[in-house]
Parts: C-alpha cells; sequence; structure tokens
C-alpha cells in the first residue's frame, strides 16, 4: 500500500507539468516545422508525444515522416493517428498511402474501402483506380520483369544521390553528401523557406539536416568528384544534362532572389531554376545563364533533359496553367538558338506530379509519375505514339518500380540504363541504381512459408524480402496460405526477412555456395506483438544494493538492441525491480538508477532516447512470496532483482 500511495503522490504531481512541457515541446516542434527542419521536428514531437500521448503530436509526426520518405515510420504513426478520437477522414488516407509504400497492398485496399466510407467527396472512379493500383502492383510483384537492378554503392551515400546524366564516357549526379572531403554538412527537395530577417543556413538543408545538392562526377571504378562548375550559389546545384558533344549542359540551380516574395506569415519561398552552361576552348565551363523562362518567387523549373543534337529541352515546372503539381514540358531551340515558349505535354500529364522526362533515341519518353496506377509514390513510365495517332502510356513494372519513388530513368543502351529511387535497402535517402536485362536464370529456387511463431498458423499477406550481396533487395506478398517464393543465383548470400503489420520481424541468413539442390526452403516465424505485457529480459540480475550491469547481462541487453534495430518502429519501456529489503523509497532510486543504466546502454548502442525509456518499480512486483520480514535464500531475492521490458508503441 505504502509504494501505491508513493507512486500515486509523484504521479499526481508530475501530471500538470508533464502536460505543460508536453505543450511547450510541442511548439518547439513547430517553429522547427514551418522551416522545413523536419528532422529536429521529430525529436521534439517525439518527446511531446511521450509526456502527453496527443493526436496533434502523433499527427505532427507521421507528417515529418513523410516529407522524410521514412515509410516504416510513416505507417506506424498514421495507425495511432487513423486510430484516436477525433481523426479526420484524410488521416485514414494518409495511412493508406504508407500501407502502400510498404508493399502492404492488400491492407491498403481495406483501408482505401474505410476512406471511401468516411469521405463522401470522392472523384468519379477514384477508389477504383486506388483499388487497381493495389491489385496491380500484387500482380507486378507475383510476376517480376526479367530485369536485375543492382544499387551502385561505390556511387551512393548516407545521403540523397539521384539524377544520373551521360558526360563524355562518365556519368554526373545530384548528391547532398557534402563537399568533397566527405563531411556531412538535402534530399531532392526544391524549395527554400526563411524568414525576412535571416537568409536560409549556406551549409545545411534544413529539411533534411544535410548539405545542400551539388553537383558531381563519376569517371573509372565510380570514383566520384565535385563537377568543375563555376556557380555563384551556396544553395541547391544539380543535376544536370549534356548535349552529346558534351559542349553544352543544362542543370537546375537555387539563387535567392534581391527580392524575394514574402508570405503573410513571413517566409518566402525559393523556387528551383534552369540554368546552362558551355564549356570553352580552355575546357572551363561559363557562368551560368538563366534559362528565360525561370520565376524563382512563383514557380520551379527543374529535371532538365536536352536531346543529344540541342534542340529541345524537356523540363518539369508548376508553372500556371499545368494539369496538376507539377507537369512535363518541353521548348523548342530555333534556328536563331532562341528558346520557343514552354508547351504542356498535356497526353501525359495528370492531375498528380510528373517528373525527370527522358527521351531516347527510339522516340520513346520515360518520365516518373504519381498520376497513374501504380505501385506507390512515383512510378517510372514510358509514352509511345501508337499508329501516329494516340500517345500510350505504360508502366514499367516491378522491380524497376517500387513501393516508393522511382525517378530519373535513363538508358545507355537498349539493355541497360539507371534510375534513382528511395526504395527500402539503400545506402541513404535517394540512391542511383542501375539496371540491366538478366542473364539465364540459375534454375535455383526459394521457396517457404511465413507461419504464426505460436499458433504455427499461415500468415497470408506477409511482405517478404530478399536481399542480395550481388543484387537489391525483391519484395513478395505471400498467399492466402502464407506462401512465398524466390529465384536465387548460385555462389551468392542473401538476407531473407518477414514484415506483416502486428507482428514482429523476423531474418534469416540464405547462402548459396555450394548448393546442389534445385529447391532450398526455408519458413519464416513471425510472433505477434503484444502490448504493455512484461517480458523478463533473463540473465539480467544486479548485486545487492548496486546499480551496475553484469558483463553477462550485456548478452540480453544486446539482443533488445537487435529486436529495437530489425523493428524500428517500436518503443520500449524498461522496468528494473528490485527486491524487498532495504527501504520503500530507496529502493524505487534504486531500481531507477538499474533501470537507467540499462537503458543507457541499448542508447550507447544507437538506439534513439525517444523510444525507451527507463522505470523504476522498487519492490512493488515481486515474482515470488519474498516481501518484506519473510526470510528468503539470496537466490530467490535474486529472482525478484530483475529487467524486464514492455513494448507501449508498435
Amino acid at each position: 500500500m505504502k509504494y501505491k500511495k508513493i507512486l500515486l503522490v509523484l504521479a499526481v504531481a508530475l501530471l500538470a507539468a508533464t502536460t505543460c512541457r508536453a505543450q511547450y515541446v510541442l511548439k518547439e516542434g513547430d517553429e522547427q516545422y514551418k522551416l522545413f527542419n523536419y528532422k529536429k521536428a521529430v525529436g521534439l514531437y517525439e518527446q511531446a508525444y511521450r509526456k502527453k500521448p496527443s493526436l496533434e503530436a502523433a499527427e505532427r509526426l507521421a507528417d515529418c515522416y513523410v516529407r522524410l520518405r521514412d515509410f516504416t515510420q510513416a505507417e506506424s504513426w498514421y495507425a495511432i493517428v487513423s486510430n484516436k478520437t477525433d481523426s479526420k477522414p484524410k488521416n485514414v488516407l494518409a495511412y493508406t498511402k504508407a500501407l502502400q509504400q510498404n508493399s502492404k497492398y492488400a491492407e491498403a485496399k481495406i483501408a482505401y474501402r474505410k476512406y471511401a466510407d468516411l469521405e463522401k467527396g470522392l472523384k468519379a472512379g477514384e477508389l477504383e483506380t486506388w483499388l487497381m493500383g493495389c491489385d496491380s502492383a500484387m500482380r507486378w510483384m507475383a510476376t517480376p520483369q526479367k530485369i536485375d537492378v543492382e544499387n551502385r554503392h561505390k556511387l551512393n551515400s548516407p545521403t540523397s544521390d539521384w539524377g544520373v546524366g551521360l558526360y563524355l564516357g562518365g556519368i554526373t549526379f545530384a548528391s547532398d553528401r557534402g563537399n568533397a572531403t566527405g563531411k556531412d554538412v538535402a534530399q531532392e527537395r526544391p524549395f527554400l523557406k526563411f524568414d525576412g530577417y535571416e537568409l536560409p543556413d549556406r551549409v545545411v538543408y534544413g529539411w533534411t539536416g544535410n548539405a545542400y545538392l551539388k553537383l558531381y562526377a563519376s569517371h573509372a571504378k565510380d570514383s566520384v568528384s565535385l563537377f568543375p562548375l563555376a556557380v555563384t550559389s551556396n544553395y541547391h546545384v544539380g543535376p544536370a544534362t549534356f548535349t552529346a558533344d558534351g559542349n553544352e549542359m543544362y542543370f537546375t540551380l537555387t539563387r535567392i532572389s534581391p527580392k524575394p516574395a514574402f508570405e503573410k506569415d513571413g517566409l518566402a519561398t525559393v523556387n528551383i531554376g534552369i540554368y546552362s552552361s558551355r564549356k570553352g576552348a580552355d575546357g572551363q565551363w561559363s557562368a551560368p545563364v538563366a534559362f528565360p523562362y525561370n520565376n524563382s518567387n512563383a514557380y520551379s523549373m527543374g529535371d532538365p533533359f536536352i536531346t543529344n543534337d540541342g534542340k529541345r529541352l524537356y523540363f518539369v515546372s508548376d508553372r500556371p496553367g499545368g494539369l496538376g503539381g507539377t507537369d512535363v514540358y518541353v521548348c523548342w531551340r530555333n534556328e536563331a538558338g532562341s528558346w520557343g515558349n514552354p508547351i504542356n505535354l498535356k497526353e501525359i500529364n495528370t492531375a498528380g506530379n510528373e517528373r525527370t522526362p527522358f527521351f531516347d533515341e527510339r522516340g520513346y519518353l520515360y518520365f516518373s509519375s504519381d498520376g497513374f496506377v501504380g505501385m506507390g509514390g512515383l512510378d517510372i513510365f514510358v509514352a509511345r505514339m501508337v499508329n501516329g495517332k494516340s500517345v500510350e502510356v505504360k508502366n514499367l513494372g516491378y522491380p524497376i518500380n517500387s513501393p516508393q519513388d522511382d525517378f530519373a530513368y535513363m538508358k545507355t543502351n537498349e539493355l541497360q540504363g539507371y534510375l534513382s529511387s528511395n526504395r527500402l535497402g539503400g545506402a541513404g535517402s535517394d540512391d542511383i541504381y542501375s539496371f540491366v536485362e538478366q542473364a539465364q536464370p540459375s534454375g535455383l529456387r526459394l521457396v517457404g512459408r511465413a507461419l504464426d511463431k505460436i499458433s504455427g498458423r499461415p500468415l497470408a499477406n506477409t511482405i517478404v524480402t530478399l536481399s542480395g550481396v550481388k543484387a537489391s533487395p525483391v519484395k513478395v506478398q505471400t498467399d492466402s496460405t502464407g506462401n512465398f517464393g524466390f529465384d536465387l543465383q548460385k555462389g551468392n548470400t542473401y538476407s531473407l526477412s518477414g514484415e506483416k503489420t502486428d507482428y514482429m520481424s523476423d531474418n534469416a541468413p540464405i547462402s548459396t555456395d555450394g548448393v546442389v539442390l534445385s529447391t532450398m526452403k526455408k519458413d519464416l516465424l513471425l510472433e505477434r506483438v503484444a502490448i504493455n505485457k512484461a517480458i523478463k529480459l533473463e540473465n539480467i540480475y544486479y548485486d545487492f544494493d548496486k546499480s551496475n550491469i553484469r558483463a553477462e547481462a550485456a548478452i540480453e541487453l544486446d539482443k533488445l538492441v537487435k529486436i529495437m534495430k530489425e523493428n524500428p518502429t517500436i518503443w520500449i519501456e524498461l522496468g528494473s525491480h528490485t527486491d524487498s529489503r532495504g527501504n520503500d523509497q530507496y529502493n524505487l532510486a534504486l531500481s531507477q538508477r538499474r533501470a537507467d543504466a540499462a537503458v543507457k546502454y541499448i542508447v550507447d548502442r544507437g538506439i534513439s532516447p525517444n523510444r525507451i525509456f527507463a522505470m523504476g518499480y522498487g519492490a512493488s512486483q515481486l515474482l515470488n512470496h519474498c516481501k518484506k520480514g519473510v526470510e528468503c535464500t539470496e537466490a530467490e531475492h535474486q529472482l525478484n532483482r530483475r529487467t524486464e521490458f514492455k513494448i507501449v508503441k508498435q
């Protein structure tokens, strides 16, 4: 009873202070959000949610993670948001989009129908288009194209790398990795926000916390260096496109106008523009020249692609008069060298966003869009004339496309090329991938089932991922009997993982070295998440009156670190318990020190402190009869000196 009184007094004393602190931290997060400092905002919103699990904090976390393109976290937070009282229908739609971007198409179809029931103002055919996209994605994943997509690890960094351009036998691309020495100083986001008193930071882009985009070049053996372009902007530069002779280039650039247009809230938005440069006889590139249709205070101009002959420039813009967010346009250069007016390619533009046009030698136009039936995010499409009368737009399917954003597609010949994507399993935010038509299959097949670890029943619609050392991850959704299958290459090492909503993931290594069979079998066992269920960590005991962790405890705490890394959305309460000996208040303090020590060990190994917190229970939750005054053995007392964890958020 005494413990309950102590805990009750502490709870009442902290309640008002906690609520007040939560609101203060929430406001701090809002200030960072307004300036596009989403990474900083996430940390603050997570602190606010821990103090008070409000709809406000959860909504803002979900939105930040969408903007940071962390789809796993976005799904987790939108699941919480969409189930809270007073949540708006738009949150259900956002949850649905997050499910889709995480390959959970069967669940997304259910959520889409739920949203349609809540939101009566849907356009005709809108729900059918969404459902068709989910069905198409599942079909494409079940029957993937015979194409190998490989992450170009030597080109990519932990940040954003995208937008390959061909230049004199090498390539160029945009990256926010920092300067040439590798200093981490963002992403493809084109905007800057700043107030009337202070310009944006010239080193760090607040949206991502990384550097601004710069243009890089790569030649032999994927060596990377800054492209020798003299620019007068401290902000975004790149990506670039070149004429066939390599003497003229077009690229994106951010320049702040001497007279920026400020909005009602006192913030100014600066959009990217298109610039050009020519290479002189001395091999040096001229100072950038603005494209005549730029207007960075009013709209963006980006993703330029110039044809080999230099007569047409394709680009995207959200200029007035378009069909949606960003549309694809083309300008023709006349005999005098001037560019004609932008022409909207209405045959391929949608109410969504079109990006990164590329025109090949056969007359096919490749571009990315989120406005057609697709797998989620931006998908890559090809447009071609049919019988010289109409334009046919076709999705390139899986694995060229993924549930995330796939863009900046370009071909080096008929069988291979490059694309950019922020698909899961990459090195950073956006990565550069190469693709090539598959070689002859090896005839080796991996099959298995996803099963409930406790009951053994098959788990339908489990997302199973196969990641190979020599290949990019591929995904498949299990059928109604939990079955999955993949083609393997001999002499490779793979990692197999299974993920399903409300379950902990399971992982297994796969090696094909020395395999002579035609079929390998491996099942995945997934355990259902139990919220607020105490799970004892074995072998984490403490010496009497001590809070330091014994050596044998490290092995068990490392297992918890592994669980948290493999399941990045879960939050954990780590609780410590004492035996009954000693003063009650002292035991509470001792157990808190013990819990703090275990949490520090876990945080020191890379787990965010916002995801795990310590709770000392003293002797309030004994496991045996050893209450105060009861004679017990040391082993019986030690049983109560334990550490447990509870999953409090999944």
